[in-house]
């Protein structure tokens, strides 16, 4: 039973930090770069909300409520990216991402979804195994927080470093980071099967 705890909770945090898929790591980059240490309750609120959104569209594939395309959902992934981080680019420095919950927060819950999305045919193989899928996901979905939080706690580390020691203005350093992410996520775009 523990076995099997530990082993779905690791599962869910290597599916995070799998070097492979950073397309994760991207998407959580770009949504925390914009706050620092004070705001850890709005970034962890945004970040469950994240977890949520993939959990649900996992739910909903294991219990064969939905069914993807797999070629729209690769396509759609690196979208979201994009979207969060040209968001980023264009309101550096203007507070946007300190409104009251709304949009930021379904439009994460929502991009939650298509990244779980994304993920649910390799899950598939995993809870067809099982009996009690409902667990598994609630387990899986604590190793994803895990990974999450650790990877939310480095982006807001690197942000306080680059901040206070080499004087980064907030807006350079929420620029930076999205045009680099925004670099990387192109390429992503362009090789998706959905374009070819």
């Amino acid at each position: 039973m523990l076995d099997n705890f530990l082993f779905n909770v690791k599962y869910g945090i290597n599916h995070v930090l799998d070097i492979n898929a950073y397309d994760h790591v991207l998407f959580l980059i770009v949504l925390t770069v914009p706050y620092v240490f004070k705001d850890w309750k709005r970034v962890l609120l945004l970040v469950s909300v994240f977890t949520l959104g993939h959990t649900l569209s996992l739910v909903l594939a294991a219990y064969n409520v939905v069914s993807v395309n797999g070629e729209v959902v690769e396509f759609l992934i690196p979208v979201t990216i994009l979207i969060v981080a040209l968001f980023n680019v264009f309101t550096a420095g203007k507070g946007a991402q300190k409104e009251k919950v709304g949009v930021l927060f379904l439009t994460t819950l929502f991009f939650g979804l298509v990244h779980g999305l994304g993920f649910a045919r390799e899950f598939q193989m995993l809870v067809d195994d099982t009996d009690n899928k409902l667990v598994l996901l609630l387990e899986f979905a604590l190793g994803i927080e895990l990974a999450q939080v650790i990877i939310v706690f480095i982006v807001l580390f690197l942000s306080y470093v680059v901040q206070t020691i080499f004087r980064f203005t907030r807006r350079d350093w929420i620029m930076v980071i999205s045009a680099i992410v925004v670099g990387l996520v192109i390429p992503m775009l362009l090789g998706s099967d959905f374009l070819s």
